[in-house]
């Protein structure tokens, strides 16, 4: 096998023979090929910087730092690199503890030959799939400038991009909903479908308008407003215009990354807000409209592998230049009930999480089914509350922004 297409693995553990027994266990493995060996939790940090390997090894115990604050250190500074801790304990605390760190996998020691391979290759596979991530979002970071406060403009429309790296968590709720809590006579609102192949944004409106993304994408160059107007769908109920999806999950090849962001460019010059629904993987689309949003409202649930999932895009927007302040943290179906509050996951990642919208499955189920958004007939309920709150968030954290923007170009 090509060197490029081995499993490169960075083997920690504060005891040699350990060290030793898992380099002979994976010497046979011709996928595999171990770069190091570190003894201690800081060495590990130095060696996984220096070799960039796809999978670490950690054990959990060392005399330094643990293999849990190891774990998040070589997340923070190698995004794409893996980690599959090693315990004598199967204690679901330290499980939790070390998913919500970035781990990957957790194995009890020592662990099973098989066990161990399966674990690394499954690792390896999604290392391999950050990289290329890691790669794209970089390509279009330098063609298109890095990120900074000074790409927005203050007189034009916010793009909102709401996004979530593990899906089923309420992104299309919530970017529904805050359309139209953003919505009024006097600022246009658009709501943009970002899921080209299976997104239901017109479906939770009730709308089945036949004009799609597909008819403004080969005509991105030529765009004016009496085209944009042509192709949007307006929601009677409440004023708001959408940009939906296609209608079948094929045609979402038609259109590129390139064109999408064009389009997104355009209605700025027209709407003040412009809202986009994404999905979870990011695709040449998705990276087009993460790179020039204004604030991205990432989406977590209360589940250990959203935030997991989570913890791993921080560090990717951290790795190509997205500035955190853009970034508004909200935890969706909150439960009180839960050990796994908004505090302890926002300390853990570092990220403040600003909003939590309470778990409400019989009005949201309700409102999904009707196709009627709940703010529109149950603002005075928990969950629309919430909801207004986090649209003047929203409103807040832009007025903060272009504030540093003015500052900015005032130097």
């Amino acid at each position: 096998m090509p060197e490029s297409q081995k499993v490169r693995v960075l083997i920690v553990d504060d005891i040699a023979e350990t060290r030793e027994n898992i380099r002979k266990l994976l010497q046979f493995e011709g996928d595999v090929e171990v770069v190091g060996a570190a003894r201690t939790g800081r060495e590990a940090i130095d060696l996984a910087q220096e070799t960039k390997p796809d999978v670490v090894i950690m054990d959990i115990n060392m005399p330094d730092m643990d293999g849990i604050a190891a774990t998040e250190a070589i997340r923070r500074k190698v995004p794409f690199t893996q980690i599959v801790i090693l315990s004598v304990q199967g204690d679901p605390n330290y499980m939790r503890r070390a998913m919500m760190a970035g781990a990957r996998d957790f194995l009890t020691k020592p662990p099973m030959i098989d066990e161990l391979n399966s674990a690394i290759r499954r690792a390896g596979l999604m290392a391999q799939e950050e990289r290329s991530k890691l790669a794209s979002m970089n390509a279009q970071v330098t063609a298109a400038g890095m990120p900074s406060l000074t790409r927005m403009t203050v007189n034009r429309g916010k793009i909102i991009v709401v996004y979530s790296p593990k899906g089923g968590t309420g992104c299309t709720t919530i970017a529904t909903n805050l359309a139209i809590s953003l919505h009024n006579e006097d600022t246009r609102v658009a709501l943009v479908d970002g899921n080209l192949q299976f997104g239901d944004v017109a479906v939770f409106l009730n709308e089945q308008g036949k004009n799609t993304i597909l008819d403004l994408a080969p005509r991105t160059d030529e765009l004016d407003a009496e085209i944009i107007e042509e192709v949007m769908v307006r929601h009677p109920t409440s004023g708001l215009n959408i940009l939906a999806a296609p209608i079948r999950p094929e045609q979402a090849e038609k259109v590129t990354g390139e064109q999408f962001g064009k389009v997104l460019e355009f209605l700025r010059e027209i709407y003040s807000y412009i809202i986009v629904d994404t999905s979870s993987y990011l695709t040449d689309v998705v990276l087009s409209a993460l790179d020039i949003a204004d604030v991205i409202i990432l989406v977590t649930t209360q589940d250990i592998p959203a935030i997991k999932n989570s913890k791993s895009f921080l560090s990717l927007a951290d790795a190509i230049g997205i500035q955190r302040m853009r970034i508004l943290f909200v935890m969706n179906r909150y439960d009180k009930r839960i050990a796994i509050t908004p505090e302890k996951v926002g300390e853990s990642l570092k990220q403040e999480i600003v909003a939590a919208l309470p778990l409400d499955d019989k009005i949201v189920l309700n409102s999904v089914n009707r196709g009627v958004p709940f703010i529109l007939d149950n603002k005075s309920q928990p969950i629309g509350r919430s909801l207004l709150g986090l649209a003047e968030l929203v409103r807040e954290r832009i007025a903060k922004l272009e504030t540093l923007q003015t500052t900015e170009m005032a130097k």
